[in-house]
């Protein structure tokens, strides 16, 4: 068995439990080799985690908490996760505030799945400063908070999530447990858009059509717009739509706009709809 040819061998200069966490992680990267087999994961995380490896210890309990390799069991869970948090593991604290979150197999608590994501968030992970703003931004069990909410999104902003870059723009735009300030704004939302974010982008295109944050560009504003366009985004498609129709930007194109109209009213879009009407009962 390679697996108890790899346990054994050299297990003088290695750490003992620091090898059966590996093992674990080993066994489930080839998966084509073993099969699924997650019984054998199973196996070397149980044993890393009677060793005391917090690492091994959240792992096991995501295993009985998926019923992967074993009955699912959200008290083993439980289990687990908590003799992990009790090293101070930030992903089994994050779960911890899941299973609270959800209440399964604990009561349900927003106030506990709350002290448990903020935990995990302190310490960087991006999965539990996401989940903690959406906790602050839906009031789930706690008093909506957008100052709360920017303090998370900027972590995770600043781990480089495009959406949460998204998200603190429009934090910063509408002056949501900030102070509105347009510039900010367009940093974030510039970040945001250089990953591809449509949505960013098309905020981008807005920015430079008004002049909030930036100087009104109209060459600028069609090119965000164009890109946000090319991805779907109906309202991108409506508004470098009237830049062609209205030659900002742009060369004065009616047959683009028409284009780009079609577009966003095939994704029914209202103010698209009604510019192909007018331009229809004009022909």
């Amino acid at each position: 068995n390679f697996v108890e040819l790899l346990f054994h061998r050299n297990t003088s200069v290695l750490n003992y439990t620091e090898i059966l966490h590996v093992l674990g992680p080993l066994l489930f990267d080839t998966t084509l080799i073993l099969q699924h087999n997650f019984v054998e994961v199973l196996k070397w995380y149980q044993k890393a985690a009677d060793q005391g490896h917090a690492g091994s210890q959240c792992n096991l309990g995501q295993m009985y908490y998926g019923g992967k390799g074993v009955q699912q069991n959200y008290a083993e869970a439980l289990k687990w996760y908590q003799k992990s948090v009790d090293q101070g593991d930030a992903m089994a604290q994050n779960n911890l505030g899941v299973m609270y979150a959800k209440g399964e197999g604990v009561q349900q608590s927003y106030t506990k799945a709350l002290k448990w994501y903020l935990e995990a968030a302190d310490q960087g992970l991006a999965i539990a400063q996401y989940k903690l703003r959406v906790m602050c931004e839906e009031e789930e069990g706690v008093q909506q908070n957008y100052t709360e909410a920017v303090k998370w999104y900027r972590e995770a902003a600043d781990q480089g999530d495009a959406t949460t870059q998204y998200n603190l723009g429009e934090m910063y735009k509408k002056g949501e447990g900030v102070q509105q300030n347009y510039t900010e704004a367009v940093k974030w939302y510039r970040k945001a858009a250089y990953q591809g974010d449509a949505r960013a982008q098309y905020n981008l295109g807005e920015m430079y059509k008004k002049g909030e944050g930036v100087q009104q560009k109209y060459t600028k504003a069609v090119k965000w717009y164009r890109k946000a366009a090319y991805q779907g985004l109906a309202r991108a498609q409506y508004n470098l739509g009237v830049m062609y129709e209205e030659g900002k930007g742009v060369q004065q194109n009616y047959t683009e706009a028409v284009k780009w109209y079609r577009k966003a009213a095939g994704q029914g879009d209202v103010e698209a709809q009604s510019k192909l009407e007018g331009i229809y009962r004009k022909n």
